[in-house]
């Protein structure tokens, strides 16, 4: 079936969510994208090897909010791909948790997992996810999946640009970040802090929110003369809506 081209596509990078935070906030924010009484939400723990406690921590969280969760394994994967197919075009939400973000994106090809995602995303499901859950979606993220933080020019490129998660929490992000951006080492793109919620609508960034008060989206760019310039984006607090009543 090929894209009505009403049909947004849609994808959320979160500094956050059920694997961190115990307000549920993020997460509550993500379902509220989804009209669908019942949401269907797979999350994909492909970047922590499959660690069964993160998708039993995943199913804790989601099964109380009314939706139909789900956990879609790929080291032990159980469905052909036909039924793999079916199953993750069936969802309103894939949401992909952290861990190693080059091992994600090798085992999701091997299995072809890259290629139904897109068509997911542009059948109109909303993609979203954490740490490398939000690095896989753009051309290049930056990464420790190598140990050292370093940059990655790897990804779906769903999302034009690049990625950095965590830029407020863990040391060295911020400075490695801004610098592979500046040398063209990566391409200009978002700097996640710890809290945050960002939704791109067919590749423009339609809402910003925050858990948190102080924490903030980034634009990371280039300056074109061996420096970057980075630009705090305005958030929207969670429970306040646009109008704020």
């Amino acid at each position: 079936m090929s894209q009505d081209s009403r049909t947004e596509r849609r994808l959320a990078l979160l500094g956050g969510g059920f694997s961190t935070d115990d307000d549920g906030l993020l997460d509550d924010w993500v379902l509220g994208q989804v009209r669908a009484a019942r949401p269907r939400v797979c999350f994909v723990p492909t970047a922590s090897g499959d660690a069964p406690g993160y998708a039993e921590q995943f199913l804790a969280a989601f099964r109380p909010r009314g939706g139909e969760p789900s956990v879609l394994p790929l080291f032990r994967r159980e469905l052909d791909d036909d039924a793999l197919r079916a199953f993750l075009l069936s969802q309103d939400v894939v949401y992909v948790g952290g861990g190693n973000t080059a091992n994600l994106l090798a085992v999701w090809r091997v299995h072809g997992v890259d290629r139904l995602l897109r068509e997911a995303y542009d059948r109109g499901t909303l993609l979203c996810g954490i740490s490398a859950g939000a690095n896989c979606w753009a051309d290049g993220s930056h990464t420790d999946s190598f140990g050292p933080l370093r940059h990655l020019s790897d990804g779906l490129g769903l999302l034009t640009g690049s990625v950095c998660p965590h830029y407020d929490s863990e040391p060295g992000r911020r400075a490695s970040y801004r610098a592979a951006v500046a040398d063209g080492a990566l391409p200009d793109g978002w700097a996640v802090e710890d809290g945050v919620g960002a939704l791109f609508t067919d590749g423009v960034l339609t809402d910003a929110v925050s858990r948190a008060p102080r924490a903030r989206l980034y634009r990371v760019e280039s300056d074109g003369e061996g420096g970057a310039t980075e630009r705090g984006l305005p958030c929207r607090p969670l429970g306040i809506s646009r109008s704020g009543t």
